[in-house]
């Protein structure tokens, strides 16, 4: 596919030149999806597009997965950065409200649609060695910072306070400007950083990247879309796929890949994080039992 092409002539064009090799029900899907609108793609579900196209979900992924999106969620994906880039976010506010409607279990139903999307995605993109050596960054590390900026706060925050009740020494950053620079100055060797960014390729990364590399310390990536531009520039890339539609939480994969990691570490080291848990549940009662006195 051409860089320079839109989505939507990448998608007819991955069509057209796979078109022979398609089965009836892909076909169909595909026939769908190249007479939709961008934002209705966007907005429906798998089980929508299958009953649209009288398939199935399951259908549908396998096609965009033969189409190179790696499953509706991709397709998704570059529609929404066109679809953000050209919508303003009050438009795209409204648009989004007017696909789902007023129907209170179409809104619940949607909102685990996506979720579940992203999730399963997410699970297809898992790159085992690239876990591997990330478990092996945090477990080898003397103090892990963790950063993310706006939207991607709150799993940087997620993953330090969890890291901290196993008893490692972590702390969180979402610095930007002339602020990361006290960040990055208490960097030291034998640290590690977990950036968590999903797409946008700022400078503060650039930079944080620079500083842990010069101080000797290990980066972890947790993105979406810019694994191959640090690809040779850190430890790890994670793959965590971002919302298409803004429906569900931004952090979301961000935070399921983050228990992945912790769940890990507490395999390489029950001990401690079973007497860190305790110590936890200790100092609770005692601040509890202070309180009820």
């Amino acid at each position: 596919m051409e860089n320079s092409q839109s989505p939507i002539e990448q998608l007819r064009a991955s069509v057209r030149q796979l078109w022979e090799e398609l089965s009836p029900a892909e076909r169909a899907v595909c026939q769908f999806l190249i007479s939709a609108s961008p934002d209705q793609i966007l907005f429906s579900s798998a089980q929508e597009l299958g009953t649209a196209t009288g398939t199935s979900n399951a259908t549908v992924v396998r096609t965009m997965q033969r189409l190179g999106f790696g499953g509706l969620p991709g397709l998704k994906r570059a529609l929404a950065a066109e679809f953000s880039s050209t919508v303003a976010p009050d438009v795209r506010l409204q648009q989004r409200i007017s696909h789902v409607g007023h129907d209170l279990s179409e809104i619940w139903a949607r909102v685990f649609d996506e979720a579940r999307e992203r999730i399963d995605h997410c699970q297809r993109l898992w790159d085992p060695q690239a876990f591997q050596r990330a478990v092996e960054v945090l477990a080898g590390a003397s103090a892990v910072l963790t950063y993310g900026i706006g939207a991607s706060e709150p799993a940087a925050r997620h993953l330090a306070l969890k890291l901290g009740r196993r008893g490692h020494r972590a702390r969180t950053g979402s610095a930007t400007g002339f602020s990361l620079a006290d960040d990055l100055l208490a960097l030291g060797h034998g640290e590690a950083v977990v950036v968590f960014q999903p797409g946008r390729k700022l400078p503060e990364i650039d930079i944080l990247v620079d500083r842990a590399h010069a101080v000797g310390a290990r980066v972890v990536l947790v993105s979406d879309e810019l694994g191959g531009t640090f690809a040779d520039r850190v430890d790890a890339v994670l793959a965590a796929p971002h919302t298409p539609t803004g429906i569900t939480a931004e952090p979301l994969c961000g935070i399921v890949v983050a228990d992945a990691l912790l769940l890990a570490l507490d395999s390489l080291d029950e001990t401690r994080a079973v007497e860190h848990s305790h110590q936890l549940t200790a100092l609770r009662e005692q601040l509890l039992g202070s309180r009820i006195r």
